[in-house]
Formats: C-alpha cells, sequence, structure tokens
C-alpha cells in the first residue's frame, strides 16, 4: 500500500468520525428520538432470540454490506457519509431517551474496540472507491492492479469486520447476563 493511500485512509477515518459526531448532534424531535428508538428496539428484540453465531452473522452481513457499498467507484464515498451520518443520527436517538449527552454517548462507544474496527474498515472502503474512480478516469483500469487491490482489500474489511462483529456480540453477550 501505498503512503498516499494510508494519508487518505486517514483523512477519510477522521472525516467518518467527524460525520458520525454531526449526525449524532442533528436536533430531533421527540417522535423521531421515538420512531428511531421504537425501530432500534424492535431489533434488539428480534436478536435477543437469536444465539450468539447468528447475532454475529447479523452484525458482520448488515456492516459488511454497508462496507461494499463504500467500495463503489464514483459514489461510495457519498454513500459512506449517509450511512455514517444516519448512524450519529440514531446514536442521538438514543441519547435523547436515556437523557445524555449524544457526544458523550458517541465517546462511549469508542471504548469498544469494534468501533475503531468498523471505521478503519469503512474508511479504507471509501479510500479505494476514490483510488478506482481515479484508476478509471484515467482509463488505467484494464491493467487489472487496482482489480487485485481492490479483493485484498475487500477480504481485509471482511476479516477485520467479522471479527469486529464477534467482538460486538461478545459485549451485547457480557451486556445482557450483567442486567
Amino acid at each position: 500500500m501505498t503512503i498516499r493511500r494510508t494519508y487518505i485512509i486517514i483523512v477519510f477515518f477522521i472525516l467518518s468520525i467527524v460525520i458520525t459526531i454531526f449526525g449524532a448532534l442533528t436536533p430531533l424531535s421527540t417522535d423521531q428520538a421515538q420512531q428511531i428508538n421504537q425501530e432500534m428496539e424492535n431489533l434488539i428484540n428480534i436478536l435477543s432470540d437469536v444465539g450468539v453465531l447468528s447475532k454475529t452473522t447479523y452484525i458482520f452481513g448488515n456492516n459488511f454490506m454497508l462496507c461494499l457499498s463504500f467500495f463503489t467507484p464514483f459514489v461510495g464515498p457519498l454513500i459512506g457519509v449517509f450511512v455514517l451520518y444516519n448512524t450519529g443520527v440514531v446514536i442521538a436517538a438514543q441519547s435523547m431517551s436515556l437523557g445524555v449527552s449524544p457526544t458523550l454517548t458517541f465517546m462511549l462507544l469508542l471504548i469498544f474496540p469494534f468501533a475503531w474496527m468498523e471505521f478503519m474498515a469503512y474508511s479504507v472502503a471509501m479510500t479505494q472507491s476514490l483510488w478506482l474512480t481515479m484508476w478509471i478516469l484515467k482509463r488505467q483500469l484494464r491493467k487489472g492492479r487496482e482489480i487485485v487491490d481492490t479483493c485484498i482489500m475487500i477480504s481485509i474489511c471482511a476479516v477485520v469486520l467479522l471479527a469486529a462483529a464477534f467482538i460486538e456480540t461478545m459485549f451485547l453477550e457480557l451486556f445482557k447476563t450483567s442486567i
């Protein structure tokens, strides 16, 4: 991986956090927050009835499908911005129901390693989207190297997101048994 690509990943990583914070700081009406929280509660109820493997599979599947869309040339970073902003909005809604600052809620989320792992995978995907876009515009995609690099990056993101999903599931199970 080139130094320039590494710098771009770092820039996307920082932007991902900033965009999610902006989403978390979005003012919501009580009705909006209740609707979002109801949807999240429904999902939590569904996931509470399944085993660890099914939870891990669901979390991984959801995050990996989002990540794959971030690899799309030209629009991947835009999809990423949309998803990360909306993730922040969900954090805002949950914070409202708990009566806690959304910024504090987001910062507490960063205690967990899976959050960092997800942000990193998403940053890699958006960087590769930018790289693919550049190669397409230069009409050099036929050389094939960038396709191979994209496959490698997708594989790395898959492994990172699978590990993150497993860690997140373990934290959910730990939290469930401690209540």
